[in-house]
């Protein structure tokens, strides 16, 4: 898996890929994270990314040249490459399209700054824009780095168990389940008993239900995507009732 980052701020990318699971896989070779200086792009003696806006207004819009050229370089030289646009205005990123977009193998991370990209980059520059949440950042470089970590989690041998990125959040349509761990009491709080009980196929059932219920009171809206079972439908009326009762 390949990341080419195009950036004018690439100090930005040093700790976040110097630390944990990232660096791990950047010494094993399962990623490569390529970060690019936009101003190296640049045509002017001044390597100038930015000018005013046409029409007026406050801030100032990244120019078209250096992106173009950066994109085109990197096509030219890995044909199978696609480049993506982090902005507000993109396709929201979440977890379903993450494992699709897994399938590729080699992204072009377009970061923005000030008050956007000449329009012209998306329509000659871009394949996809992506955005990760409905709020403004400084840049496109945090949305960067999220999007090099999600994708990453699906490249094998990235993270210790294969089955761990089957069971997270979101993966199913559901939150995950609880945790625990030792001790088995904390606090006079205990560890749920069928996590103790070493039967299988109650844990098994407990999380599930569990995973159902944190959805519902947490995040009601997944639910409507989620493919349930009768006996998961079943329990999720039984919540349903619970609550009805209660606010009676």
């Amino acid at each position: 898996m390949i990341f080419d980052v195009l950036t004018i701020f690439p100090e930005i990318f040093r700790s976040p890929l110097s630390e944990s699971l990232i660096r791990k896989a950047l010494d094993k070779d399962l990623i490569q994270v390529r970060v690019w200086n936009l101003r190296d792009f640049a045509e002017d003696k001044h390597h100038m990314t930015d000018d005013y806006p046409y029409g007026g207004g406050a801030g100032m819009v990244m120019k078209p040249e250096p992106v173009f050229r950066a994109v085109e370089e990197i096509k030219a030289q890995n044909p199978g490459a696609h480049s993506i646009l982090l902005t507000p205005q993109g396709e929201k990123f979440h977890q379903g399209l993450a494992r699709k977009l897994s399938e590729h193998k080699h992204w072009i991370l377009i970061c923005g700054r000030y008050e956007g990209l000449d329009e012209r980059v998306r329509w000659g520059a871009v394949d996809r824009e992506i955005s990760i949440g409905d709020y403004i950042l400084n840049g496109g470089e945090i949305p960067a780095l999220v999007f090099i970590e999600v994708i990453s989690r699906y490249v094998p041998g990235f993270l210790g168990s294969e089955a761990s990125v089957e069971e997270e959040s979101f993966t199913n349509g559901l939150l995950e389940y609880p945790q625990y761990t030792r001790p088995p009491v904390f606090r006079e709080m205990g560890v749920p008993e069928v996590l103790l009980s070493g039967n299988h196929a109650e844990i098994q059932r407990w999380r599930r239900r569990e995973s159902i219920r944190r959805t519902y009171l947490k995040r009601p809206d997944l639910l409507e995507r989620a493919q349930l079972t009768r006996e998961d439908l079943a329990f999720l009326a039984e919540l349903k009732n619970q609550q009805g009762s209660v606010l009676g």
